[in-house]
């Protein structure tokens, strides 16, 4: 099994600084012992020029099967022979994805102490997979490459080149080219589609495996659009835990797509105005009506669920009378640039200790959001499918059971008044479903009623005459259900 890594230089920006960020010195071949056989690191070619590192991977087919680590489709009893005789030791698979994540794993990490500003830059790279197995053919390695900003050549290896008759192999010599992308990136995306493409995994694949999915899968994969194929394929087809991390992929795209709507429709609202005053941005009169409504709840210890960027954290951080503040997003690229805009980093210590960062899933229940005082979902809920909703509302009614809940979502009833937005469009691409006031207020109360919390309704925005507010939102509260109706009448 094969695989070389190449790059170009000059004398300022040489080729070998490849071998600081593989950590594997070009002088040197070296040797690593991996559950599959022994791995070897060297490089061809070392120059200010041109430097190309090798991994070669040596497959024991033999110590696979007496290991119990040859099962797969070669593992079937009417197959035994295929135990021993197979493709593994040659063509690219998982055993090689593995491979790379033990051997390189500091690179695919992005991780380069010794020359830490080379890891965030972009080189010419050239990624060169003599055989590689390709169920679904050089047009599927295409339609999954293509996305990330790679040139690709798949060509077709024969069956037997005595015999062109008998046409093409499913294995293709594939050949990566790309100037634009970094070299952890690259790994990351050999490390997921290597046996996406082979269609196969050589190993167990248990629920850990989500975990590696979403972590070298991290701001690509929430937007490939062969996100569902990769999904299933990296995963085995096992569908619980296809459905685990699609629906973790989909609260990713939530947390990313939510701060560009907003900047979308607060672009839309401040064209629309002919006043010479310039109008408050949408976003922030929904993070106003927020605070108003945490502030008449009196709550002091406040989750905010799906915080994205952070943007409503940090205003929170700026009132004393809230002393602790949560914000969980299940995107880690959300939470580091939320991170960034806190500036935690930097924080007195006294502010420090009132905001904490989380990750997780709100469709899964998480002990950590107990004992809450107050809860807001600020344009969550429009980004899930209709039948993951039951899921979230679980999660925030039904375990964590804050004293108050709101939740803000658009109100499809005011896209009307938007001349950018195209009639029947939903505010953003990411939007499953945008709700009438009635649909919302149904499903409010429903929820309410299940969950036995009152709940009344806050327009925010402009509260048109016709067709109501741009925003909607439902305050749900442990009180008197009646009080909170007679207050939302």
């Amino acid at each position: 099994m094969f695989l070389t890594i190449s790059t170009t230089g000059t004398p300022e920006r040489p080729a070998t600084d490849l071998g600081f960020l593989l950590h594997k010195h070009p002088d040197r071949a070296q040797a690593f012992s991996t559950s599959y056989g022994p791995a070897h690191v060297l490089y061809p070619e070392a120059s200010a020029e041109r430097c190309t590192a090798a991994l070669l991977l040596e497959v024991d087919t033999v110590a696979l099967v007496r290991r119990g680590k040859g099962k797969g489709r070669g593992g079937a009893p009417d197959a035994a022979l295929a135990q021993y005789v197979n493709d593994r030791p040659y063509a690219a698979s998982s055993l090689l994805a593995v491979a790379l994540s033990s051997v390189f794993s500091s690179a695919m990490k992005g991780v380069c102490n010794a020359r830490p500003t080379l890891v965030e830059q972009a080189r010419p790279l050239r990624i060169e997979v003599p055989a590689l197995p390709a169920r679904g053919g050089p047009e599927l390695v295409r339609r999954l490459f293509e996305p990330l900003g790679w040139e690709v050549t798949a060509e077709p290896v024969v069956l037997d080149t005595e015999f062109p008759q008998w046409g093409d192999s499913r294995y293709v010599r594939l050949v990566l080219e790309s100037s634009r992308l970094t070299l952890a990136e690259a790994l990351r995306h050999l490390y997921v589609l290597l046996p996406v493409l082979d269609d196969t995994k050589h190993y167990w694949v248990s629920s850990d495996e989500v975990d590696k999915l979403l972590r070298a899968g991290e701001g690509w994969l929430p937007d490939h659009p062969e996100q569902k194929l990769i999904t299933s394929r990296y995963l085995s087809r096992r569908w619980s835990l296809t459905r685990q991390a699609m629906e973790r992929l989909e609260l990713v795209r939530l947390a990313e797509a939510d701060d560009t709507e907003v900047e979308e429709i607060d672009n839309a609202v401040e064209a629309e105005s002919e006043t010479e005053e310039k109008p408050t941005p949408l976003a922030v009169q929904r993070r106003d009506a927020i605070i108003t409504a945490l502030k008449e709840s009196g709550a002091a210890r406040v989750l905010d669920l799906g915080c994205g960027q952070g943007q409503l954290v940090q205003a929170l951080l700026k009132d004393v009378r809230f002393t602790e503040i949560v914000g969980v997003d299940v995107s880690v690229r959300a939470l580091r640039i939320a991170a960034r805009r806190l500036k935690l980093d930097r924080m007195g210590e006294r502010q420090a200790s009132r905001v904490q960062l989380y990750q997780g899933s709100l469709a899964y229940t998480d002990k950590r959001l107990g004992g809450y005082d107050a809860a807001v979902l600020s344009e969550v809920i429009e980004h899930l499918d209709l039948p993951r909703l039951p899921a979230l509302e679980y999660t925030v009614f039904g375990a964590a059971r804050p004293r108050t809940v709101l939740v803000t979502t658009p109100n499809v009833e005011y896209n009307v008044r938007w001349e950018t937005l195209p009639a029947g469009h939903v505010r953003h691409g990411d939007h499953r479903f945008e709700w009438t006031r009635e649909e919302f207020r149904a499903w409010a109360g429903a929820v309410a009623e299940r969950y036995r919390y009152g709940v009344g309704f806050v327009p925010v925005g402009p509260d048109d005459p016709e067709v109501g507010p741009p925003t909607q939102m439902a305050v749900f509260s442990m009180g008197n259900v009646n009080d909170k109706e007679a207050k939302a009448a």
